[in-house]
């Protein structure tokens, strides 16, 4: 017995095989669980289809991936197909994974103070006002005791320089986290966000993350790194029944680091460097 057996739901955001959206979805599949998936939609004039070849490679494996399909999160219609084709594929669904992010290079790598007014409002509406238009269009084929989770980041809570644009998003995902609790709480669905730490994927070559890993390891009480697989199983759990409890919460994984008030092992080790 698995702990998703007989549970479906929708993932949005897997990219690569170093997606945290993948890494949780891998869980939830192995664990029983049905799952549809999107992907960036691909140009008219690409005949190899990329985007969908980089998730499909990974969903292919799994008979329980039921549909994969693309959606641009900016388009309301693309976001009311997807939850029609869940409809039409499972009914009712149970958890629905949000792991979407974007701003462009040019803000994300300037200072916050100079970002563009363009650049700022697309950032703010693929990375945090997405989870609330998906959130609005699940809502009518979901389950009572059903979950949706959203990625987040430290970012969000406090200054991380490089992370910069992003990390205001990621404050107003977080502040949307609690909010669509609250709306939707009546509903027996609830809305949590997990805030990993430094993992290498595709979007953290582009804030700024470089050194982070090394900084984590020598600050956070556990002294190392996450993996996928840990963020994986954690976000498995915030989307099943084992966390029915749980809502409106902003989960850490990241090895205790966002605990810490000093430097830690760090000044030890700094000392010793003199």
């Amino acid at each position: 017995m698995g702990l998703f057996d007989g549970k479906k739901g929708v993932v949005l955001g897997v990219a690569n095989d170093r997606s945290i959206a993948w890494a949780i979805a891998k869980e939830i599949l192995e664990q029983g669980g049905e799952c549809g998936f999107t992907h960036l939609p691909d140009k008219a004039d690409d005949p190899k289809q990329k985007n969908r070849r980089r998730v499909s490679r990974l969903t292919d494996d799994y008979e329980n991936a039921r549909f994969l399909i693309p959606m641009n999160v900016q388009q309301d219609d693309d976001i009311a197909s997807v939850m029609n084709t869940a409809a039409e594929t499972f009914g009712k669904i149970d958890f629905l994974l949000h792991s979407i992010a974007f701003a462009s290079l040019e803000d994300l790598r300037g200072d916050t103070v100079e970002t563009s007014r363009e650049g700022f409002k697309l950032a703010m509406e693929i990375s945090a006002y997405s989870l609330v238009a998906v959130a609005n269009a699940a809502k009518d084929i979901m389950n009572p005791a059903s979950a949706i989770a959203t990625m987040t980041y430290f970012g969000g809570e406090k200054c991380v320089p490089g992370y910069n644009v992003m990390g205001i998003c990621k404050a107003a995902l977080d502040a949307s986290v609690r909010y669509l609790a609250y709306d939707l709480g009546p509903r027996g669905i609830r809305v949590n966000a997990i805030s990993a730490g430094p993992l290498k994927t595709l979007a953290s070559s582009a804030v700024g993350a470089k050194g982070m890993e090394s900084l984590y390891q020598h600050m956070s009480p556990l002294g190392r790194n996450i993996t996928h697989a840990e963020v994986g199983r954690v976000g498995a759990f915030m989307l099943s029944s084992m966390s029915d409890g749980i809502t409106g919460e902003l989960l850490h994984v990241d090895a205790g680091y966002n605990a810490m008030g000093s430097p830690g092992r760090l000044l030890d080790q700094l000392a010793s460097n003199k």
